[in-house]
């Protein structure tokens, strides 16, 4: 059996009142439509189309621009909006004759898992059935149209919530909007839908009444946690969305061998890698594509995104941003690590301390209140509290490079371009305007050598 996957994601979503389209609205990071793709590409699916059309344009820049194999993802554009039944049928030039399966499925369900999609596939094929369809039973409708059931309890159609009467609107087991099809069934059949309601819209849910009179076998799969399918339309709906990829995503790494002091006040975003005994204290902020190693002790109060933590590192309150931490590195408190930043094994970084765009060598100490941009450290180089790289002359930035084992004293400004030489010394509130030399005393403003060790 092959399978195809339409996505679809081409709704306004008014209700979010945002100037972005709701599929790229982040839960836990990931912009929703990521979650989508991420579940169909799981479930091997051979081909993948993506249905876009409110800021469409905007959809198809964001998703190409991730990182993820992209060859078997087609965009396609719903230029109106008429409807589910509508938006499929603008998948049918891509699909048709390319899969024996159909997955139809939503991209504003971020929290529906790939889990549960592997088992109503496996139903369809087992069952070799024309639709199979996820239902849920709930007391709360969430907007979703009524299951129809006869009296042997097969499926013979779907009603909307709209258009159900007081009888139906009674009936608890709800259409998600999530099918398994026959494809060469569904790609003819769609064509025969017709408009309905005020708007003139065409149903997806229609097919399966078209398959019911033709005496077709329709199964339905019945969810049991209600939470995998909600539909984020609004702010409130994105914001429990969140809460529960978060619970998620918290079990999964304790389940891993992650402490976390207070899962309720930690904020660890979906692709976030952690390795075993690391600890995480509380409102901690660990974001994007970022890798921490075993026996890390992070936090509390830490803010970490898009980087990469090695092993046994202690972060204490402090920021990190698309940085690189070898292991046994110690950061804090109140440190800020901005983009660029590699510190090698055994590096410490004192309280309010900045590196920026630099490269800190191997047991390297960078004491409290310093600034480090655009440099390249040595090994053990010591970094006395207050030191700064004058990196910036207000038209362009230069480098500044210290040799191995070089002590600087506190409140030195090392003026860019600049470079100090292998166990040199800078005296205490030195200005460094020229290069100095290995072996080296440089002391005053500006700082000249006073003495050579050898």
């Amino acid at each position: 059996m092959t399978l195809a996957a339409v996505i679809l994601a081409a709704g306004q979503g008014t209700r979010m009142k945002s100037s972005l389209p709701k599929v790229l609205h982040p839960v836990a990071g990931k912009a929703m439509a990521l979650f989508a793709l991420d579940a169909a590409r799981a479930l091997d699916a051979a081909h993948i189309a993506l249905v876009i059309g409110h800021g469409g344009d905007q959809v198809r820049t964001t998703i190409s621009n991730v990182q993820l194999p992209t060859s078997n993802l087609q965009f396609v554009e719903q230029h109106e909006q008429r409807g589910t039944g509508h938006a499929v049928l603008q998948a049918r030039e891509v699909l048709r004759g390319r899969a024996d399966v159909v997955l139809v499925m939503y991209a504003d369900m971020p929290l529906l898992q790939t889990a549960t999609l592997q088992k109503l596939a496996e139903l369809h094929a087992r069952a070799r059935a024309t639709i199979t369809m996820l239902t849920v039973c709930a007391d709360d409708s969430m907007g979703f149209g009524r299951v129809l059931r006869d009296s042997d309890f097969r499926v013979t159609g779907i009603v909307e919530e709209k258009d159900a009467t007081v009888e139906q609107l009674a009936i608890r087991e709800l259409n998600c909007g999530v099918y398994c099809f026959d494809a060469a069934w569904m790609w003819e059949h769609l064509a025969q839908l017709t408009p309905q309601g005020h708007k003139q819209e065409y149903y997806l849910t229609d097919l399966v009444a078209l398959a019911t009179r033709e005496n077709k076998l329709i199964e339905a799969m019945v969810l049991e946690d209600v939470a995998e399918v909600i539909g984020v339309n609004t702010r409130a709906h994105l914001a429990r969305a969140e809460k529960i990829m978060r619970e998620r995503i918290n079990a999964r790494l304790m389940d891993a061998g992650v402490t976390l002091i207070d899962p309720a006040t930690t904020y660890i975003d979906a692709d976030v890698e952690i390795g075993m005994d690391t600890v995480i204290e509380p409102n901690t902020h660990i974001h994007g594509a970022t890798r921490i190693g075993a026996q890390c002790r992070i936090g509390p109060n830490a803010i970490i995104r898009a980087s990469a933590i090695g092993d046994a590192c202690t972060i204490i309150a402090s920021v990190i941003r698309e940085s690189k931490l070898e292991e046994r590195v110690t950061v804090g408190p109140f440190a800020d690590l901005r983009p660029g930043a590699h510190l090698a094994r055994d590096v410490r970084i004192g309280n309010f301390g900045e590196v920026k765009n630099s490269y800190i060598g191997e047991g390297t100490h960078i004491g409290h209140f310093s600034y480090i941009g655009d440099a390249e450290l040595g090994a053990h180089v010591n970094i006395g509290a207050g030191t700064i790289t004058c990196n910036y002359d207000g038209t362009k930035k230069s480098r500044t490079v210290i040799g191995a084992h070089a002590f600087i004293g506190s409140d030195t400004m090392l003026v860019a371009p600049v470079e100090i030489g292998e166990r040199a010394h800078i005296g205490a509130g030195s200005v460094v305007t020229k290069n100095v030399p290995p072996d080296s005393l440089a002391v005053g403003q500006p700082a000249r050598v006073i003495r050579k060790f050898k």
